[in-house]
């Protein structure tokens, strides 16, 4: 069976990855930005040498350090961009850059990423096609900028991730998203289910059945390339409960009640004929203040990106401190804390629901995932379910 993959450290003394917003200032105006960017950077953000000493803090957690990644907005309206990289780099941290598809993304920034030390990036694809991408990020031009970045990646030797916003507008077309992801060769497919805030709040949701049928299309499609998921921890139930199904050779459609987006989608990527990968990439167990920590551009730290509630704040105070003993982090670790259907769930320590969209669409972080629709103790084969869960 395929395993959850476990952060290799204890996730309450030191997170998998630290997420960085160095600015928020970006040219695009994308309809889902959780950042709800602007043009203009802000005067308060981060100073150079206060986001060196956040760099240290994250080092501060020990060998070998998290996965330190800078995003934004649009991390190239730094102008000391490859000095932090190269910084971070010195210091011992796996640096990687989130860019926006602006045109700042040329061959020569990049370049000077991978100068400095980079070793990977990541860029968003939400949609196969000029029309969807562009019109989804609200700027033409923006699709054709991020496959020029994307081979110019390649060529540079940097790893790509690609992250796609799954919403109303492309919910068809994922199959084919996936097909360009096999042609470029992305290092990992990211698909990104979206979460009620910033900008984001008014795109509309997607329906409990539609995420059932998006996250075991994303099982189907990582047969054919590396596919996580993103604030969308209920992946990793799925993943356990379709292991369990294909070793009995049960038919998980109607085991699982999946609908006709989920035989749409499955249909288009099997006419797709891609080959199968020799192995598949299991999901990793990393969730909100549980392996993962956001700090903002005025240095506020979060549980998550898309989770506002702040713990801390890196000027005032140690990020290994905040991460380690705030109430708020120390709260969303305990899977006992949740309530409603998160909380009764027999997967609820291996998934636990996105704590951004409940806190987004209920005020509360512990209430249950809006966006699930497993009610808990259904599923079958429950002695083989906890015995892969312990």
């Amino acid at each position: 069976m395929t395993q959850i993959r476990v952060p290799r450290h204890d996730p309450a003394d030191r997170p998998f990855i630290v997420i960085w917003e160095a600015t928020r200032a970006c040219p695009l105006a994308c309809r889902h930005c959780r950042a709800e960017a602007l043009p203009d950077r802000n005067p308060e953000e981060l100073t150079t040498a206060e986001a060196c000493d956040l760099m240290a803090q994250v080092a501060a957690f020990g060998t070998p350090p998290p996965l330190f990644v800078i995003t934004g907005g649009d991390p190239f309206q730094r102008p000391d961009l490859f000095d932090l990289v190269r910084h971070g780099t010195r210091l011992g941290l796996p640096v990687s850059v989130s860019p926006s598809g602006t045109p700042t993304l040329t061959r020569a920034n990049l370049a000077g990423l991978r100068e400095a030390g980079a070793r990977a990036i990541s860029l968003s694809l939400d949609g196969s096609s000029a029309r969807i991408h562009d019109d989804f990020r609200a700027t033409r031009g923006v699709y054709g900028w991020t496959l020029d970045a994307w081979r110019a990646a390649h060529d540079l030797g940097l790893k790509v991730q690609i992250n796609t916003t799954v919403s109303g507008h492309n919910l068809t077309d994922l199959a084919e998203v996936v097909r360009v992801v096999h042609a470029m060769k992305a290092l990992t497919w990211s698909a990104f289910l979206l979460v009620p805030t910033g900008r984001g709040r008014l795109l509309p949701g997607l329906d409990p059945h539609q995420v059932e049928d998006v996250l075991n299309f994303v099982y189907d499609a990582g047969a054919f390339v590396p596919a996580r998921t993103t604030e969308a921890h209920h992946f990793r139930r799925v993943v356990l409960q379709r292991e369990i199904l294909r070793r009995h050779g049960d038919d998980h459609v109607a085991v699982l009640g999946l609908g006709p987006l989920y035989r749409e989608l499955r249909e288009r990527l099997a006419e797709l004929d891609l080959p199968v990968r020799r192995a598949r990439r299991p999901p990793m167990d990393v969730g909100s203040a549980r392996g993962f920590v956001f700090v903002s551009h005025l240095g506020a730290v979060h549980p998550s990106g898309f989770l506002p509630a702040a713990a801390g704040d890196v000027r005032r105070e140690r990020l290994t401190d905040v991460y380690r003993t705030s109430p708020l982090f120390a709260g969303l670790r305990d899977p006992g804390n949740l309530t409603g259907r998160c909380g009764a769930c027999e997967f609820k320590a291996v998934c636990g629901g996105s704590r951004s969209r409940a806190l987004a669409l209920s005020g509360d972080p512990y209430a249950e995932e809006p966006w699930c629709s497993y009610r808990p103790g259904t599923f079958p084969y429950q002695d083989e379910l906890a015995a892969a869960l312990h």
